[in-house]
């Protein structure tokens, strides 16, 4: 009777083959996770001074998001917080509303999105109404 084992070097490099290949696995899996949207442009723009009373407001992310599940807030000079209306004519990574009535001062748009991967980003864009 013959013996068929492997010798060893080839039975440990085909363990550290298999290691390797599962921590790549493990790591292309889990890049993903850590995706969240980010804010590419928005209008109004960071710290823009804007002629008001009435403006559109655009925010473009990164990645597609939900937008049933997105939310937009105005924060007025007097303190007053207010939701506004997601339009329906958003795009699978754009929000899309409107102002009306804002008074002159510093505003701040808050802003919540539920990217695609199914993590939550947030964030706020200060603009200022002449």
């Amino acid at each position: 009777m013959e013996n068929h084992r492997k010798p060893v070097a080839t039975f440990m490099l085909t363990r550290k083959f298999r290691l390797r290949l599962a921590a790549v696995l493990l790591l292309c899996w889990a890049l993903p996770c850590y995706a969240h949207a980010i804010l590419l442009s928005a209008t109004p723009a960071v710290n823009q001074v804007i002629k008001g009373p009435d403006i559109e407001v655009k925010l473009r992310f990164n990645s597609r998001i939900d937008v049933k599940r997105c939310r937009l807030l105005l924060l007025a000079p007097d303190g007053k917080l207010r939701s506004l209306a997601i339009d329906d004519s958003s795009g699978a990574d754009t929000l899309i509303s409107h102002a009306t009535g804002l008074a002159k001062g510093s505003h701040m748009l808050r802003w919540q999105v539920l990217a695609s991967d199914g993590h939550i980003s947030r964030g706020e864009v200060p603009f200022r109404v002449e």
